[in-house]
């Protein structure tokens, strides 16, 4: 089986936040990694335009999958509107069929933002579907539904605020230096932030989250994860076979 590692969310940047120290260890195992958006952030800046922060945008996450030797993929879609529909299904069938993963990481189901919930409704298909014949896309089906991940939700609640509790635990305290580097590629979304959410700590707040998951499991720094356990998909949690003793269940 080919050892490659699909993460697949929305938007530039969310990888860096949500699962690149996990991808980081996946890579020293001997992992090929992928990374993937469901959009290039066209909608992510308060001053340019869709065509002129598209460009700046791909470039940086295009700068911080290099970091780890990764290929990124951009889908083409575009922010707020990323819906459930044939085109979507098959763009990402036609992903998974191409770089044929073992593992897919994905947006949380339940999020603050429905891009993210889209996105994880979106590829959860693809991993069922890339093994179906009959789905006319070009590339050759890929007859094995990859181990499928959640990553956590954002602040790791729902938009009701509701807790979304992870039961997958990766200790990433080795990797906390790699996941910033990689997250500080994206240098437009601090700006964006700072105008739009009013936050001015875009990295201080993802150490402080993988910090809060890090003390979950009594180590320094942690990203959390659930796996797709329905019909069909992988039962054994290949993510803890690879990693051994740095993934915790809780």
């Amino acid at each position: 089986m080919e050892k490659n590692i699909l993460a697949i969310l929305s938007h530039p940047d969310d990888v860096e936040l949500m699962c690149a120290g996990t991808l980081s260890l996946l890579k020293q195992e001997g992992y090929r990694i992928h990374i993937a958006t469901m959009t290039a952030g066209d909608q992510g800046t308060a001053e340019l335009s869709s065509e002129e922060i598209i460009l700046i945008r791909k470039e940086e996450a295009k700068r911080s999958a290099r970091i780890l030797d990764a290929s990124y993929h951009c889908l083409g879609f575009e922010d707020v509107y990323i819906f459930y529909d044939r085109d979507s299904i098959n763009r990402t069938i036609s992903l998974i069929r191409q770089v044929r993963p073992v593992i897919v990481f994905t947006s949380s189901n339940e999020d603050y933002m429905i891009d993210h919930e889209m996105t994880s409704l979106i590829v959860q298909t693809a991993c069922f579907a890339s093994g179906m014949r009959n789905i006319k896309v070009s590339e050759e089906t890929y007859r094995h539904i990859p181990a499928l991940y959640y990553c956590d939700a954002m602040e790791g609640k729902n938009k009701l605020g509701h807790p979304v509790k992870p039961s997958i635990y990766v200790d990433i305290s080795s990797e906390i230096a790699i996941k910033e580097q990689m997250l500080a590629c994206h240098a437009s979304q601090r700006e964006w932030l700072l105008k739009h959410h009013k936050i001015d700590e875009y990295i201080l707040a993802m150490k402080r989250f993988a910090t809060e998951r890090g003390k979950d499991i009594g180590c320094e720094y942690a990203e959390a994860f659930r796996q797709h356990l329905g019909h069909g998909y992988p039962q054994e949690n290949i993510l803890k076979e690879i990693l051994g003793d740095r993934v915790k269940l809780k």
